[in-house]
């Protein structure tokens, strides 16, 4: 496995390879490697003959308030397991390589980035966009796979890429849940034993919508008062936002039909965690 922080030297190798024929499979990520991760990782393997990780704290998705300075960190645990699953090249640059002095560019989604998570955190899709965007144009993929657990995400970035007639096959692949459910995410580490214990309770309201959409239930507010009322009964939960929308539109519905998705964003304590479901109703 070959390890790069440089743009030029990580472009010539990968031209090496393209002119030999070779598939380019990108992961971009942000590093403190879970089994998500590795999915990820694992598809790409599968299905293109190289894969390139890429391994950057986007400072730009982060609010003054949110966690950058503490967001977890372990390049030579990842380094580890990211070549154990399959990765043959990692791209770890720094912000100086990433936004050079004078930074003036940046990339927005307009009307998907307006509700979810854009709501509470109104600078953050501005930042994942711009910064896909530049991996993109530096590692120039055949695919690119991204995880199901940020679906506004995923949505935003194949409608980017639809947009600006960039040439790379967006993969969106499922979320990857501990034992009890809860999805897996970076941020879980932050959780202390009450806070972890309670945290199930976002996937199990979740399901619960899911049994009662099944049943025939279309009301998209008796949906919500139920995921509410479940996850409100944990002393640690605070609830950001509890959404049903279309998936083409990410605008709220208020009766279910269609492609639809039921997202969740919630605190357990100081940790903000989000989960989903999809449906075809």
């Amino acid at each position: 496995m070959e390890i790069f922080h440089d743009i030029q030297k990580l472009r010539q190798s990968l031209d090496t390879k393209r002119l030999e024929g070779k598939n380019i499979g990108f992961v971009p990520t942000m590093g403190y490697l879970h089994q998500g991760h590795l999915s990820l990782i694992k598809s790409s393997a599968k299905e293109n003959d190289v894969t390139v990780l890429s391994i950057y704290v986007n400072p730009t998705q982060f609010a003054p308030n949110e966690d950058l300075d503490n967001y977890p960190r372990d390049l030579e645990n990842d380094t580890k397991i990211a070549e154990e699953a399959g990765a043959d090249i990692i791209f770890i640059p720094n912000n100086k390589m990433m936004y050079i002095d004078n930074h003036v560019t940046y990339v927005n989604v307009h009307e998907l980035t307006d509700n979810l998570c854009g709501l509470s955190r109104p600078t953050h899709f501005q930042g994942v966009t711009t910064i896909v965007t530049k991996l993109f144009n530096i590692v120039q993929p055949k695919r690119a796979y991204f995880g199901q657990k940020d679906a506004q995400q995923a949505i935003i970035i194949k409608r980017m890429v639809k947009d600006l007639n960039i040439p790379v096959d967006i993969v969106v692949c499922p979320i990857i849940r501990e034992h009890d459910g809860l999805a897996m995410s970076s941020r879980n580490t932050y959780l202390n034993q009450q806070e972890r214990s309670e945290a199930t309770i976002l996937n199990e309201s979740l399901q619960k919508a899911k049994l009662l959409i099944e049943a025939g239930e279309r009301d998209s507010k008796v949906i919500k008062n139920t995921i509410e009322s479940m996850i409100n009964s944990k002393p640690s939960a605070n609830i950001d936002y509890i959404s049903i929308v279309s998936q083409e539109t990410l605008k709220d519905i208020t009766t279910i039909k269609g492609s639809i998705l039921i997202a969740i964003a919630v605190k357990m304590g100081n940790t903000r965690l989000i989960d989903n479901i999809q449906m075809e109703v």
